[in-house]
């Protein structure tokens, strides 16, 4: 039987966009190619609000985070850690040859304006990393009000959304993102193995000048692709299919308001019955709407707990790392509906006697 993944990614994937993905395969040198690469290119635009230069990997997240700091970090990188994925930019950006700074909060606070402002102003940087999602401690940075800040200063902006996109609004054009990143097997429900990023034109000159950028992930080589509607390697094509159509449902069925509206919702219900039998880990207005993660106040055995899930149909998620048994987490992302969360936070109850 299949288990129900209430884990901050991979999601579940829903049977019609299984479907979609088992077309016969195409050639990635064909026109047929060609055409599905547009087609998700101009949805994604939509998606991620902006008229940016749109790329499409056959990769993890982790890849672009490599790719936007080999094509985008010249001198010095400012890297925002306040959790496990804010802080592996840091190591990301270092095991590249980059020199970097990590400015380290405690996992579960969120950066401010102030404090990115007040490190910025020291004038050694030219790109900031963020992580506006952070999956490890439920976390969403303030990044409309961070971005009033970072656009005083002469630095590239690479932003992970890798657990809100498509489950949060990120307006990339209005936030002067110049490098956002993500996967598609969180909020966007489809199978993991695909990444996607937008990337600003500042960003695309600024990689001009910069060497040793890679192959596998040099922005200006997926430039050149796409003049001719390729990519450099080969797509994951069967996934790219079931993206093509999942950007429609998103888009023209549900719509993208009514997405956003839902994971809201979700958030909400989560976070209400997390304070009722325990805590959140974060500050209430920092409170992600894709992912919860819960103190475990009563101190409860996580162990115990994910076995007894199992043995329900689904699958449950320990805290991350060093934050593991201390919390757990609840994913309500992708096209996870407010009835089966419920359904899920109920089981919860009925196995801990609530």
């Amino acid at each position: 039987m299949a288990k129900k993944l209430f884990i901050p990614g991979p999601t579940d994937v829903s049977p019609d966009v299984f479907e979609q993905m088992s077309k016969p395969m195409i050639g990635h040198r064909g026109r047929e190619f060609s055409i599905l690469l547009e087609d998700c290119v101009e949805n994604l635009k939509k998606l991620m609000f902006t008229e940016n230069n749109i790329f499409v990997c056959p990769s993890s997240s982790t890849g672009l985070m490599e790719a936007a700091v080999r094509n985008c970090v010249k001198n010095r990188c400012l890297n925002v850690g306040n959790g496990a994925f804010s802080n592996r930019w840091h190591d990301i950006t270092k095991a590249n040859g980059k020199k970097a700074d990590l400015l380290q909060l405690e996992w579960g606070q969120a950066p401010t304006p102030e404090l990115i402002d007040e490190k910025l102003s020291a004038g050694n940087y030219d790109a900031i990393t963020l992580v506006h999602n952070e999956t490890s401690t439920g976390v969403t940075a303030p990044i409309y009000d961070i971005t009033e800040v970072v656009k005083d200063y002469d630095v590239s902006f690479l932003v992970d959304t890798v657990s809100s996109m498509g489950g949060i609004r990120v307006e990339v054009d209005k936030l002067g993102i110049d490098v956002c990143l993500f996967g598609v097997q969180k909020a966007m429900a489809l199978p993991a193995g695909l990444a996607v990023c937008s990337v600003s034109e500042k960003a695309l000159e600024k990689a001009k000048s910069i060497e040793d950028r890679g192959y596998y992930f040099d922005f200006l080589t997926y430039l050149k692709y796409w003049g001719r509607k390729q990519t450099p390697t080969t797509g994951a094509i069967s996934i790219m299919q079931g993206l093509r159509y999942q950007l429609d449902k998103i888009l023209n069925k549900e719509g993208l308001e009514n997405r956003f509206k839902r994971h809201k919702e979700m958030g909400s219900l989560c976070r209400k019955w997390a304070k009722k039998n325990f805590d959140i880990l974060p500050e209430e207005k920092y409170a992600s709407d894709t992912v919860s993660c819960i103190k475990n106040t009563k101190e409860i055995n996580c162990k115990e707990l994910k076995q007894e899930l199992a043995e329900k149909g689904y699958v449950f998620a320990n805290g991350y790392g060093k934050l593991a048994d201390k919390t757990f987490r609840i994913a309500h992302m992708g096209d996870r509906t407010i009835d089966e969360l419920k359904q899920y936070i109920n089981t919860i109850d009925e196995i801990l006697g609530f």
